[in-house]
């Protein structure tokens, strides 16, 4: 009978976890389509209108270590309790700038986005081992990563489809009008407060040996963890990088259309988000059969080969793409090929978080907890990478060559797969 009532105790932990797997996307997407709405209601550059996602994303190396000891000291429970405090003040500041007037309006949005990214870290250092935890590691750690993947793409894909509801017109767009989205994320906080509070989530036995350590000994003495977490830094780069600058090229003389360019690039760029959330479905159903090796190296392989494609192919040969189209809803769009190639990367970037993560932190044992925050800390990347490629774009006056940089990250994560995730140091003493 206690079997059976632990096993209800982890299946509601697990509910739990993958909830706020939801929450982190539904947040962190956000910060996207705000982009097009700050550079319009401000008049500001391209550029300028992606700070509020490199806020949101710098948050990451500012807190992965911090949050991570937090979580060594004070367990799950208390880090995702801490974490959803500090959501509900990030996107509450966020909601404040819609009310002011002014530049001022726009430092205070920077400030809530950064705010926020300190909560959608704390998150994914909570979430992300115990969810592996859970499930015993090894392949079934990977195929419950991939079901909570399948969520957060879910809720990231639909932030993006309900802000082209409430923003039919860009050119006109406001903070004020996006209002509906941030009450809706204010309440899932307060609501997720409340579940956690009252869920008995599984903590660590003790990790006095750990915090008591004088040696040197920690996750950075793995190599395996080392590659791996420069792994995370280059995919949350070309997992964000793809559809950033997709749908800035498709805005800019990538569609050969009289108006509504930006219209069609925005629902291009919310179709590859889908694709990731079908992707993460299909991972979560062979997770438990296909290795999470074998799932990282064959999706690197089908992404380079997608992207040279798109760079290499005429921009004059069109196809017919399914897209989403706001308030119309499903219709089809006439875009390059190159677009749909780089829309069809959303399959393979899909699963790679969950790949990835589960490889690095193989075999930490005691040093798991400290690991997932050293490996936040480098979810920066997804910041970054971006702007390196914008910097490129600027300077060569093609949007397509600054793939090239998408090129050399899934050539990295192919070596990662292959061989960097091979754990060398089995020697240490983890226990």
């Amino acid at each position: 009978m206690a079997s059976n009532n632990g096993n209800q105790k982890n299946i509601l932990a697990i509910i739990v976890m993958i909830l706020l797997f939801g929450m982190i996307s539904f947040v962190t997407n956000l910060a996207s389509p705000m982009g097009d709405v700050l550079k319009n209601q401000f008049g500001v550059a391209n550029w300028m209108g992606t700070l509020g996602v490199f806020a949101n994303f710098i948050a990451y190396a500012v807190m992965g270590i911090p949050a991570g000891n937090l979580l060594q000291k004070k367990g799950y429970k208390f880090t995702a309790l801490a974490a959803v405090l500090v959501g509900f003040t990030g996107v509450g500041v966020q909601t404040i700038a819609g009310l002011l007037v002014g530049d001022i309006a726009f430092g205070v949005y920077l400030l809530g986005a950064f705010i926020a990214g300190f909560s959608m870290c704390m998150l994914n250092i909570v979430v992300n081992p115990m969810l592996n935890k859970l499930a015993g590691g090894g392949n079934r750690g990977n195929q419950l990563l991939q079901v909570g993947g399948s969520f957060n793409s879910f809720m990231g894909t639909a932030v993006i489809f309900l802000t082209g509801v409430f923003v039919p017109n860009i050119a006109d767009a406001q903070i004020k009008q996006v209002f509906p989205l941030m009450f809706i994320a204010l309440a899932i906080f307060a609501i997720a407060f409340i579940v956690i509070f009252f869920t008995n989530i599984p903590e660590n036995n003790t990790s006095t040996e750990v915090t008591k350590e004088k040696s040197n000994i920690g996750p950075m003495s793995f190599r395996h963890f080392v590659l791996g977490a420069i792994a995370i830094f280059i995919y949350v780069g070309v997992e964000v990088g793809i559809p950033n600058v997709l749908q800035k090229w498709l805005q800019n003389g990538g569609l050969n259309v009289t108006s509504g360019a930006e219209g069609i690039a925005a629902t291009v760029a919310a179709t590859y988000w889908l694709l990731m959330f079908f992707g993460r479905l299909a991972g979560a159903a062979l997770g438990a059969k296909i290795s999470p090796k074998a799932m990282l190296s064959s999706v690197s392989i089908l992404g380079l080969i997608l992207v040279i494609g798109a760079i290499f192919l005429p921009t004059t040969t069109t196809v017919n793409l399914p897209v989403f189209k706001g308030t119309e809803g499903f219709g089809m769009a006439q875009v390059p090929i190159n677009a749909a190639l780089l829309v069809l990367c959303g399959l393979c970037t899909s699963v790679m978080w969950g790949g990835i993560f589960n490889l690095a932190v193989e075999g930490l044992g005691k040093y798991t907890e400290k690991a997932s925050g050293i490996f936040m800390a480098l979810v920066c990347g997804g910041g970054i990478l971006p702007l390196l490629q914008n910097g490129i774009v600027d300077w060569t006056n093609n949007f397509l060559t600054s793939y090239w940089v998408i090129v050399a990250g899934l050539v990295y994560l192919l070596f990662y797969a292959l061989i960097g995730s091979k754990n060398v140091n089995k020697d240490i003493k983890t226990e």
